[in-house]
């Protein structure tokens, strides 16, 4: 990190996934400042704490999560309450907020600014 680089911290506590996942999004792509460029990864980490208190409802925990592999037969399906207790909360949310942000050659480096712990 050098000096001119931002840190937010988001304590996601009693919030909802989405809530906690848009304003993480909105930050990693500098959506927030005056100098917004969309094809520049703006200088910043974003801090999510305390994943693992969110307020995730009932009807959440069976929404699916796949990924596919490329081969025949190769498509895996879990539920977000499943890949929260296998990989962690901070898993979920790392997904979730990678879900948010743009498909393109940015999306990795805006990844790595971002810290999700339990």
């Amino acid at each position: 990190m050098n000096e001119n680089t931002q840190t937010y911290t988001i304590d996601a506590a009693g919030k909802r996934l989405g809530q906690v996942a848009t304003e993480a999004a909105r930050l990693l792509m500098g959506k927030n400042t005056v100098t917004f460029l969309r094809h520049v990864v703006t200088p910043v980490t974003v801090k999510i704490e305390n994943a693992s208190k969110m307020d995730i409802p009932e009807g959440k925990k069976t929404e699916i999560y796949q990924s596919y592999s490329g081969y025949p037969g190769g498509r895996r399906t879990e539920t977000l309450e499943h890949l929260g207790e296998r990989l962690g909360y901070s898993e979920v949310v790392r997904r979730t907020v990678k879900g948010m942000l743009p498909k393109n050659k940015l999306q990795a480096r805006m990844m790595k600014n971002l810290q999700v712990t339990e």
